[in-house]
């Protein structure tokens, strides 16, 4: 049977298996560079032949899922990439309730709030909202951030050994965007400190003008899912931070699994 169904032409099971692990490496590139990318230097990306990828790239055309951008050969996510998403954010029942929290907490506080995860070693933004208030640097979601950088990231860490926490990030990651690096002592102490107060405060790390805000969402097991974070100017007052750390887990609480 195998004989004649490659005779056929459909390709063998690991063959099927290389194209599809193919088209998640072209996703998984195009959301880390978070622009409109060319064929060729996606190539360069993924390490893979450029005629695999035309041919991977103009099936995900087809389907929407990709979309071609400009006339220099360009591509990026498409209309049925969108739907995906809103189709996993309409069913995934944590996920409506946080965008319910993320909408209260931005409107009563004009502070950013976000909704904030693990990807793999990095920390990303899966949601945000947009406070009025006129300070509103923050990370765009999808992008991913080195987690040392992070308020929310040394919570997300918090079920974990130091020995495991070493291991787990890229030495690299220690270097802030300044040059500073983050001594991987006190990075593990911040950890142990955060688990204990139920939160977490960071300054001036990923961005000089920031303080970061960030409370826990945990499932059963007490692990850290997510997080809920505040993105505030850096010289806020200390009532201020802590009357919006108190929202954040009071809202991180009411989403957790108890």
């Amino acid at each position: 049977m195998d004989a004649i169904t490659n005779k056929r032409g459909v390709k063998p099971a690991r063959e099927r298996q290389n194209g599809i692990d193919r088209a998640i490496e072209i996703l998984d590139a195009l959301l880390r560079l978070h622009a409109p990318t060319k064929v060729g230097d996606l190539a360069k990306q993924i390490g893979a032949p450029r005629s695999t990828l035309y041919s991977i790239t103009n099936r995900l055309i087809e389907a929407g899922i990709l979309e071609a951008v400009g006339d220099e050969g360009s591509v990026y996510f498409g209309q049925t990439a969108h739907l995906y998403g809103r189709a996993y954010a309409d069913a995934n029942p944590l996920h409506r309730r946080c965008r319910e929290v993320l909408d209260r907490l931005a409107m009563q506080t004009s502070a950013t709030a976000q909704l904030c995860a693990l990807r793999g070693n990095k920390y990303v933004v899966v949601d945000t909202r947009d406070g009025s208030g006129v300070f509103r640097i923050t990370t765009d979601i999808g992008v991913e951030v080195p987690i040392p950088w992070t308020a929310s990231g040394r919570l997300l860490l918090d079920h974990m050994t130091a020995s495991e926490i070493l291991d787990f990030i890229p030495e690299e990651d220690f270097q802030l965007p300044d040059g500073c690096v983050v001594e991987t002592e006190s990075f593990v102490a911040d950890i142990a400190r955060a688990r204990s107060e139920g939160s977490c405060m960071t300054n001036g790390l990923s961005d000089r003008f920031t303080c970061c805000l960030a409370a826990p969402i945990r499932d059963r097991r007490g692990i850290a899912v997510a997080t809920l974070c505040f993105i505030v100017p850096i010289d806020s007052s200390s009532e201020r931070k802590r009357e919006l750390l108190d929202r954040l887990v009071e809202s991180a609480l009411e989403l957790s699994d108890q």
